[in-house]
């Protein structure tokens, strides 16, 4: 017997910050919205990366209070992070960043989506195919049980790999591999002697004397701790430098693999050696691993407008803009810490409809970090605020091209 094909108006691929927002954005209007998802619950980097900070939310300012750029789901995100965690937005230099708890977004996800009637979510799935046909677009979506077949009017890529492209066999853009963004590897430790007064100074003083010693890799020497602000309980940060012969590809499932695989051998030796070494640390322990690295950069669209680092250095505006970019162009072509770029002023760039819609391509719309932009642009875009403005802009583009004709 042949499965039933499901007749959707607009299918999101995948359920991260920009996906999350673009299915939101679509089932609001009524239009009849599947949100494809192949991890077991919705945030993307923010849950299943455990990249724990919302960046992108606020302008750039130089006087006291954030305020934030994009009105909306972002906004809505936002309130309801700070009413989970009892956080606010904190002051880093010339940025305000919301710290945020990957298992409150997990949940405030949900909520969100459950809130909405005509949204559906298909989580465990992937897309294995996607043709072109009269009425929109026909995808082959693979779970545990099976290929199930979906028909869209409209279909949005927030897969932050620009997955849908390369099914199509279109022509996209990657930096070659050594300056692509490098991954970050986050873990969860439990610090029993206390989370919130560590000092970070003395912790880097501790890994250095243990790569000196050959006993923790030379790659712990960026490891970065912050405190969750839950009692007892850590991030970790490792930036990797990708593979030894340079040739990191996000794309290869083969070097991802190795990737965290290096990245749990990194987090492990010096988590260890500083419970053996410093005091402080005495009884701490890797309590969770990622479901995944997070991954930067990869693969991006090329769209009918493509936003380049220029226009974000003068702060350029446009009449078709759909969302504002906040956030400094934030390069980690290196491990050895950030290196960013603020624009001339404090003021936001816009970024055009036309990035979110790919060239020659219609009933079609591509919202988080594979947009099309520049390597420097894509830097500051990619940070999760942003994301939800852009994934909020191509659903509702989606949802109107569609037509509801589900």
């Amino acid at each position: 017997m042949t499965p039933a094909v499901r007749r959707c108006d607009v299918v999101v691929i995948g359920g991260g910050s920009a996906g999350l927002a673009a299915a939101l954005a679509s089932a609001r209007t009524g239009a009849a919205t599947l949100l494809v998802e192949r991890h077991g619950y919705l945030g993307g980097m923010g849950t299943a990366a455990l990249v724990h900070s919302f960046c992108g939310l606020y302008l750039l300012r130089t006087e006291p209070g954030a305020e934030l750029a994009n009105p909306g789901i972002p906004a809505q995100i936002e309130e309801r992070m700070i009413e989970a965690t009892g956080i606010g937005p904190r002051r880093y230099g010339r940025v305000d960043v919301l710290p945020q708890h990957p298992v409150e977004f997990a949940r405030i996800a949900d909520n969100l989506c459950a809130a909405e009637k005509t949204l559906d979510l298909s989580f465990h799935s992937e897309l294995t195919g996607v043709e072109r046909d009269a009425d929109g677009w026909r995808l082959s979506i693979a779970t545990r049980g099976g290929i199930q077949t979906t028909d869209a009017a409209t279909l949005v890529d927030a897969s932050g790999d620009a997955v849908v492209a390369g099914f199509l066999s279109i022509e996209t853009v990657m930096m070659q591999a050594n300056l692509l963004q490098r991954p970050a590897y986050v873990f969860g430790v439990c610090r029993p002697r206390s989370a919130e007064d560590h000092d970070p100074l003395l912790t880097a003083g501790r890994i250095v004397e243990g790569v000196r010693s050959g006993e923790v890799p030379d790659e712990a020497l960026g490891l970065v701790f912050r405190a969750s602000g839950r009692p007892w309980e850590m991030f970790g940060t490792i930036d990797l430098p990708g593979p030894a012969d340079g040739g990191y590809d996000p794309l290869d499932p083969s070097c991802l693999g190795e990737l965290e695989r290096v990245g749990r051998a990194v987090a492990t030796a010096a988590v260890r050696w500083l419970a053996r070494k410093d005091p402080s640390w005495a009884d701490a322990y890797i309590s969770h691993w990622p479901l995944r690295a997070g991954v930067r950069e990869s693969r991006r669209w090329r769209g009918e407008a493509t936003l380049t680092g220029d226009d974000l250095l003068q702060s350029r505006r446009f009449d078709d803009e759909t969302a504002l970019a906040t956030w400094p162009m934030e390069f980690r072509e290196n491990t050895r810490g950030p290196r960013l770029r603020f624009p001339h002023t404090d003021d936001p760039c816009g970024i055009p409809a036309g990035c979110l819609k790919p060239a020659g391509m219609d009933r079609l719309f591509v919202a988080g970090r594979c947009i099309s932009t520049d390597h420097d642009a894509q830097a500051s875009i990619r940070v999760m605020g942003t994301c939800f403005a852009t994934g909020e802009a191509a659903g509702t583009m989606a949802a109107a091209a569609s037509g509801g004709s589900a």
